[in-house]
């Protein structure tokens, strides 16, 4: 079980790590997806970003894994609604597969945190 566990946070954090890096270089591309309420656009790009990979990093060394699963949930939440959801209000239901993907790394996150509450 323990390594069904190791196999499942790794392929878990993969995605992270990976958006993370996209965010990284390719975040003039993605500045446009900032919501246009909220300045600075690229700033946050490159935030989130780092914040991704931040958990990435955690997942795998299990350091602040309980901290880095609830931050991950509230961060893919956070798109959710100020990406997701409004794109999708606005006619565009191709937004629906990033709202379902980030919803379920959501809900993976808060299944990671639950294993590591004595972190």
């Amino acid at each position: 079980m323990k390594n069904l566990n190791s196999i499942g946070r790794y392929l878990f954090t993969v995605p992270f790590a990976l958006f993370g890096l996209m965010h990284m270089m390719m975040a003039n591309d993605m500045a446009g997806l900032v919501p246009s309420w909220l300045p600075g656009g690229v700033f946050w790009v490159y935030l989130m970003g780092l914040a991704l990979i931040a958990a990435a990093v955690s997942f795998v060394i299990q350091k602040h894994t309980y901290l880095a699963g609830l931050l991950t949930a509230a961060l893919m939440m956070v798109f959710v609604f100020t990406i997701h959801l409004p794109a999708m209000i606005g006619g565009d239901m191709m937004a629906m597969s990033g709202l379902l993907k980030d919803i379920g790394l959501a809900g993976g996150a808060l299944m990671l945190a639950s294993n590591y509450k004595q972190d």
